[in-house]
């Protein structure tokens, strides 16, 4: 039945449907690239993120720690 089908097909309409398949898989082809992208672009935005809270971390341990020295100076006084 179905490999009848097939045969009886003209080159015309075979030439049709590979350019179709084709143009699917250039479609499919630009999303993956897009997809890529955009995990590229969220690890490399984590990778900052992360690098940002590590300084911060620092900032705020160099604060508690003149904050002690501070209040130690303020009770000699």
């Amino acid at each position: 039945m179905v490999v009848g089908e097939v045969v009886n097909i003209s080159g015309e309409m075979l030439g049709e449907v590979v350019i179709e398949v084709g143009k699917i898989g250039l479609w499919i082809q630009a999303i993956g690239i897009f997809i890529i992208l955009w995990i590229c672009f969220e690890v490399a935005s984590l990778i900052i993120n992360i690098m940002k809270r590590r300084t911060l971390k620092n900032i705020k341990t160099d604060l508690i720690r003149i904050e002690k020295k501070v209040d130690k100076i303020g009770k000699k006084k």
